[in-house]
């Protein structure tokens, strides 16, 4: 069973963002597009150049709208205790969600039970708080965020056309498809 167009569930976390401990709950997301970047642990190989990644591409994401949550199975002071001593996670501006009780990613089903770990899961959740594309990838697998960065805005751009798709590979500003009967066997 698959989470793609459900409502998240709710959820209350502590996190770091910003030089700061704050808390973050579902209600925070309401009215706006948001991002969940699962990752397996702190101070390990691939996590950080995903999340570096991501923290690069930050401020377009902000320009379009979405806040991103990175979340670990990891505490909030972990993700501090790494922001500070690492470069690449010193750069982070989004918030760390620290989920020690497994809630969170039991809840987005991107729990590996057997370990305490999330696996490595996108998701990108509309205003309304319903799951509108998920990744999985395989622990040795790291993401690119320019490609997550184009999901995101087909993502968005399928939400205020209905009736409109985006065809693989689509782009901002590049022509979408309007299904229809005439368009059957003739792509």
């Amino acid at each position: 069973m698959s989470v793609i167009n459900t409502q998240i569930k709710p959820f209350k976390a502590q996190a770091f963002k910003a030089g700061k401990f704050i808390e973050v709950s579902d209600a925070d997301l309401k009215g706006k597009w948001s991002v969940f970047f699962f990752y397996p642990a702190d101070f390990t190989f691939v996590c950080p150049t995903e999340l570096g990644d991501v923290a690069d591409h930050y401020e377009e994401f902000q320009k379009i709208g979405v806040e991103i949550f990175s979340v670990s199975t990891d505490t909030h002071f972990t993700h501090k205790a790494w922001h500070d001593s690492s470069e690449t996670i010193g750069k982070i501006q989004y918030a760390m969600i620290g989920d020690p009780t497994l809630q969170i990613s039991r809840n987005f089903e991107v729990l590996r039970e057997d370990q305490g770990l999330a696996n490595r899961g996108t998701y990108i959740v509309d205003p309304e708080g319903i799951i509108q594309a998920l990744e999985i990838t395989a622990e040795g697998i790291g993401r690119d965020a320019s490609d997550l960065l184009r999901k995101v805005k087909a993502a968005q751009y399928v939400a205020s056309h209905p009736g409109e798709v985006c065809p693989a590979k689509w782009k901002e500003g590049e022509a979408t498809l309007a299904p229809s009967l005439d368009l059957v066997g003739k792509i």
